[in-house]
């Protein structure tokens, strides 16, 4: 039994590419620094900053528009001057902010630099999704961008963790590591996966198909619509729910932090070996459906339960089952749809649409809590997870996958 798991696990990691295992160990330093976002509207509620949760909701607003922003800016210039050159000056630029914000006290700047540093960071995203897809083939496609996850999430956990620690002494603490952090991973991105050793990417083509662009694909418009749905509630995750974990059921921040981690964990241990066993044997859509499912009864879970720590826990686990079967599966959903011209302009418009959901989810979610109270809030959080199902099922039906 023990030699079997151990051959699927090696099965499930093996045939990647060197450059696909350094950009992960790249991700995997710099998301070990995450600690700012999930802490950041504890972190203005708190006696020491004293703002309400809809200011923190409105902070997080602007990170969400900072991000919609730069989610835009990065695929236009990713399909430019190249992934690699975008990825080092954000993961630079992002440090910089990272520890900058930190120092700000006033409303006004927090807002002003939430903005700056979203702009940069989700700049980003479309870069390195398009780093993922170069360094990658089709056949392990979907594992290597699980196995980026991985990375992330591995550093999500470690993040978690030391930042329920650090919040603890001071929470300006996690401005420093989060800022030093992005500073350590362009080091180790401009040394380990330098373009001269790297194979030169496909030229772009003289003449474009100008149809074959994500603002004109409307099987992809409507799949980033579903997307912007899903992920609205997806980031309540990282923001309302903790805040209601401490405001309301009382949970110190160390306890906080460690259900955070746990969602890392399980994606770690899970993550690769489910998408092994499942890539190829369904579409897509057919895991999409499902994990989105599953999400809104994580969400159900908080009314129909009283919620201990081990119910908490245990809601953890749904919602990371749901998030395993959506998230890999939607990049490589995005991924088939674009080309070598365009890649960059697909994963720019996928970044957009997890932005747009960061700016009025959170936001919204925190209007919803602060004047109707939390139980109301998951109820329509739940309830939106079911309509987004539906809608992914109709797409799969309407493109007969």
């Amino acid at each position: 039994m023990i030699t079997k798991t151990l051959s699927l696990y090696k099965n499930a990691y093996s045939g990647l590419s060197p450059s696909t295992w350094w950009l992960s160990f790249v991700m995997l330093v710099n998301r070990s620094g995450t600690m700012v976002l999930p802490f950041m509207t504890i972190y203005l509620t708190s006696p020491a900053m004293g703002y309400t949760i809809g200011q923190a909701g409105f902070v997080m607003a602007l990170f969400g528009l900072g991000a919609v922003t730069g989610g835009f800016l990065g695929g236009k210039l990713t399909d430019r001057i190249g992934f690699h050159s975008v990825q080092l000056i954000t993961l630079g630029g992002g440090g910089i902010l990272f520890m900058v914000l930190g120092q700000m006290k006033s409303f006004p700047l927090i807002c002003l630099f939430t903005f700056l540093l979203s702009l940069v960071n989700e700049a980003f995203r479309p870069a390195n999704s398009t780093a993922i897809v170069a360094y990658s083939k089709e056949d392990t496609r979907t594992r290597s961008y699980a196995l980026n996850r991985l990375a992330i999430n591995l550093g999500w956990a470690v993040g978690s963790a030391i930042g329920g620690l650090l919040a603890a002494i001071n929470y300006e603490l996690l401005f420093w590591v989060d800022g030093i952090t992005n500073l350590t991973a362009v080091l180790l991105l401009s040394y380990f996966l330098h373009p001269s050793k790297q194979v030169k990417p496909a030229k772009k083509p003289v003449v474009a198909d100008p149809s074959h662009s994500p603002y004109r694909d409307k099987i992809y418009l409507w799949f980033i619509l579903l997307t912007i749905l899903f992920a609205g509630c997806f980031f309540q995750l990282f923001t309302n729910l903790n805040a209601y974990y401490k405001i309301e059921l009382h949970f110190n921040e160390r306890f906080i932090g460690l259900i955070g981690a746990l969602n890392g964990v399980l994606i770690a241990i899970i993550e690769m070996v489910l998408i092994f066993k499942l890539e190829g044997r369904r579409s897509n859509l057919f895991y999409i459906v499902r994990g989105t499912v599953l999400v809104g009864i994580a969400y159900f879970m908080l009314n129909l339960f009283h919620i201990d720590h081990l119910l908490a826990l245990l809601m953890m686990v749904v919602m990371t089952m749901g998030e395993i079967l959506v998230l890999p599966f939607m990049n490589t959903f995005w991924t088939a749809r674009s080309a070598d011209h365009n890649r960059g302009q697909y994963a720019g418009l996928y970044t957009i649409a997890w932005s747009i959901a960061q700016t009025t989810g959170p936001f919204l979610g925190s209007q919803i809590a602060e004047y109707a109270g939390f139980n109301v809030l998951w109820w329509v959080l739940g309830g939106t997870s079911f309509i987004t199902a539906v809608g992914f099922l109709w797409l799969k039906r309407y493109m007969k996958v």
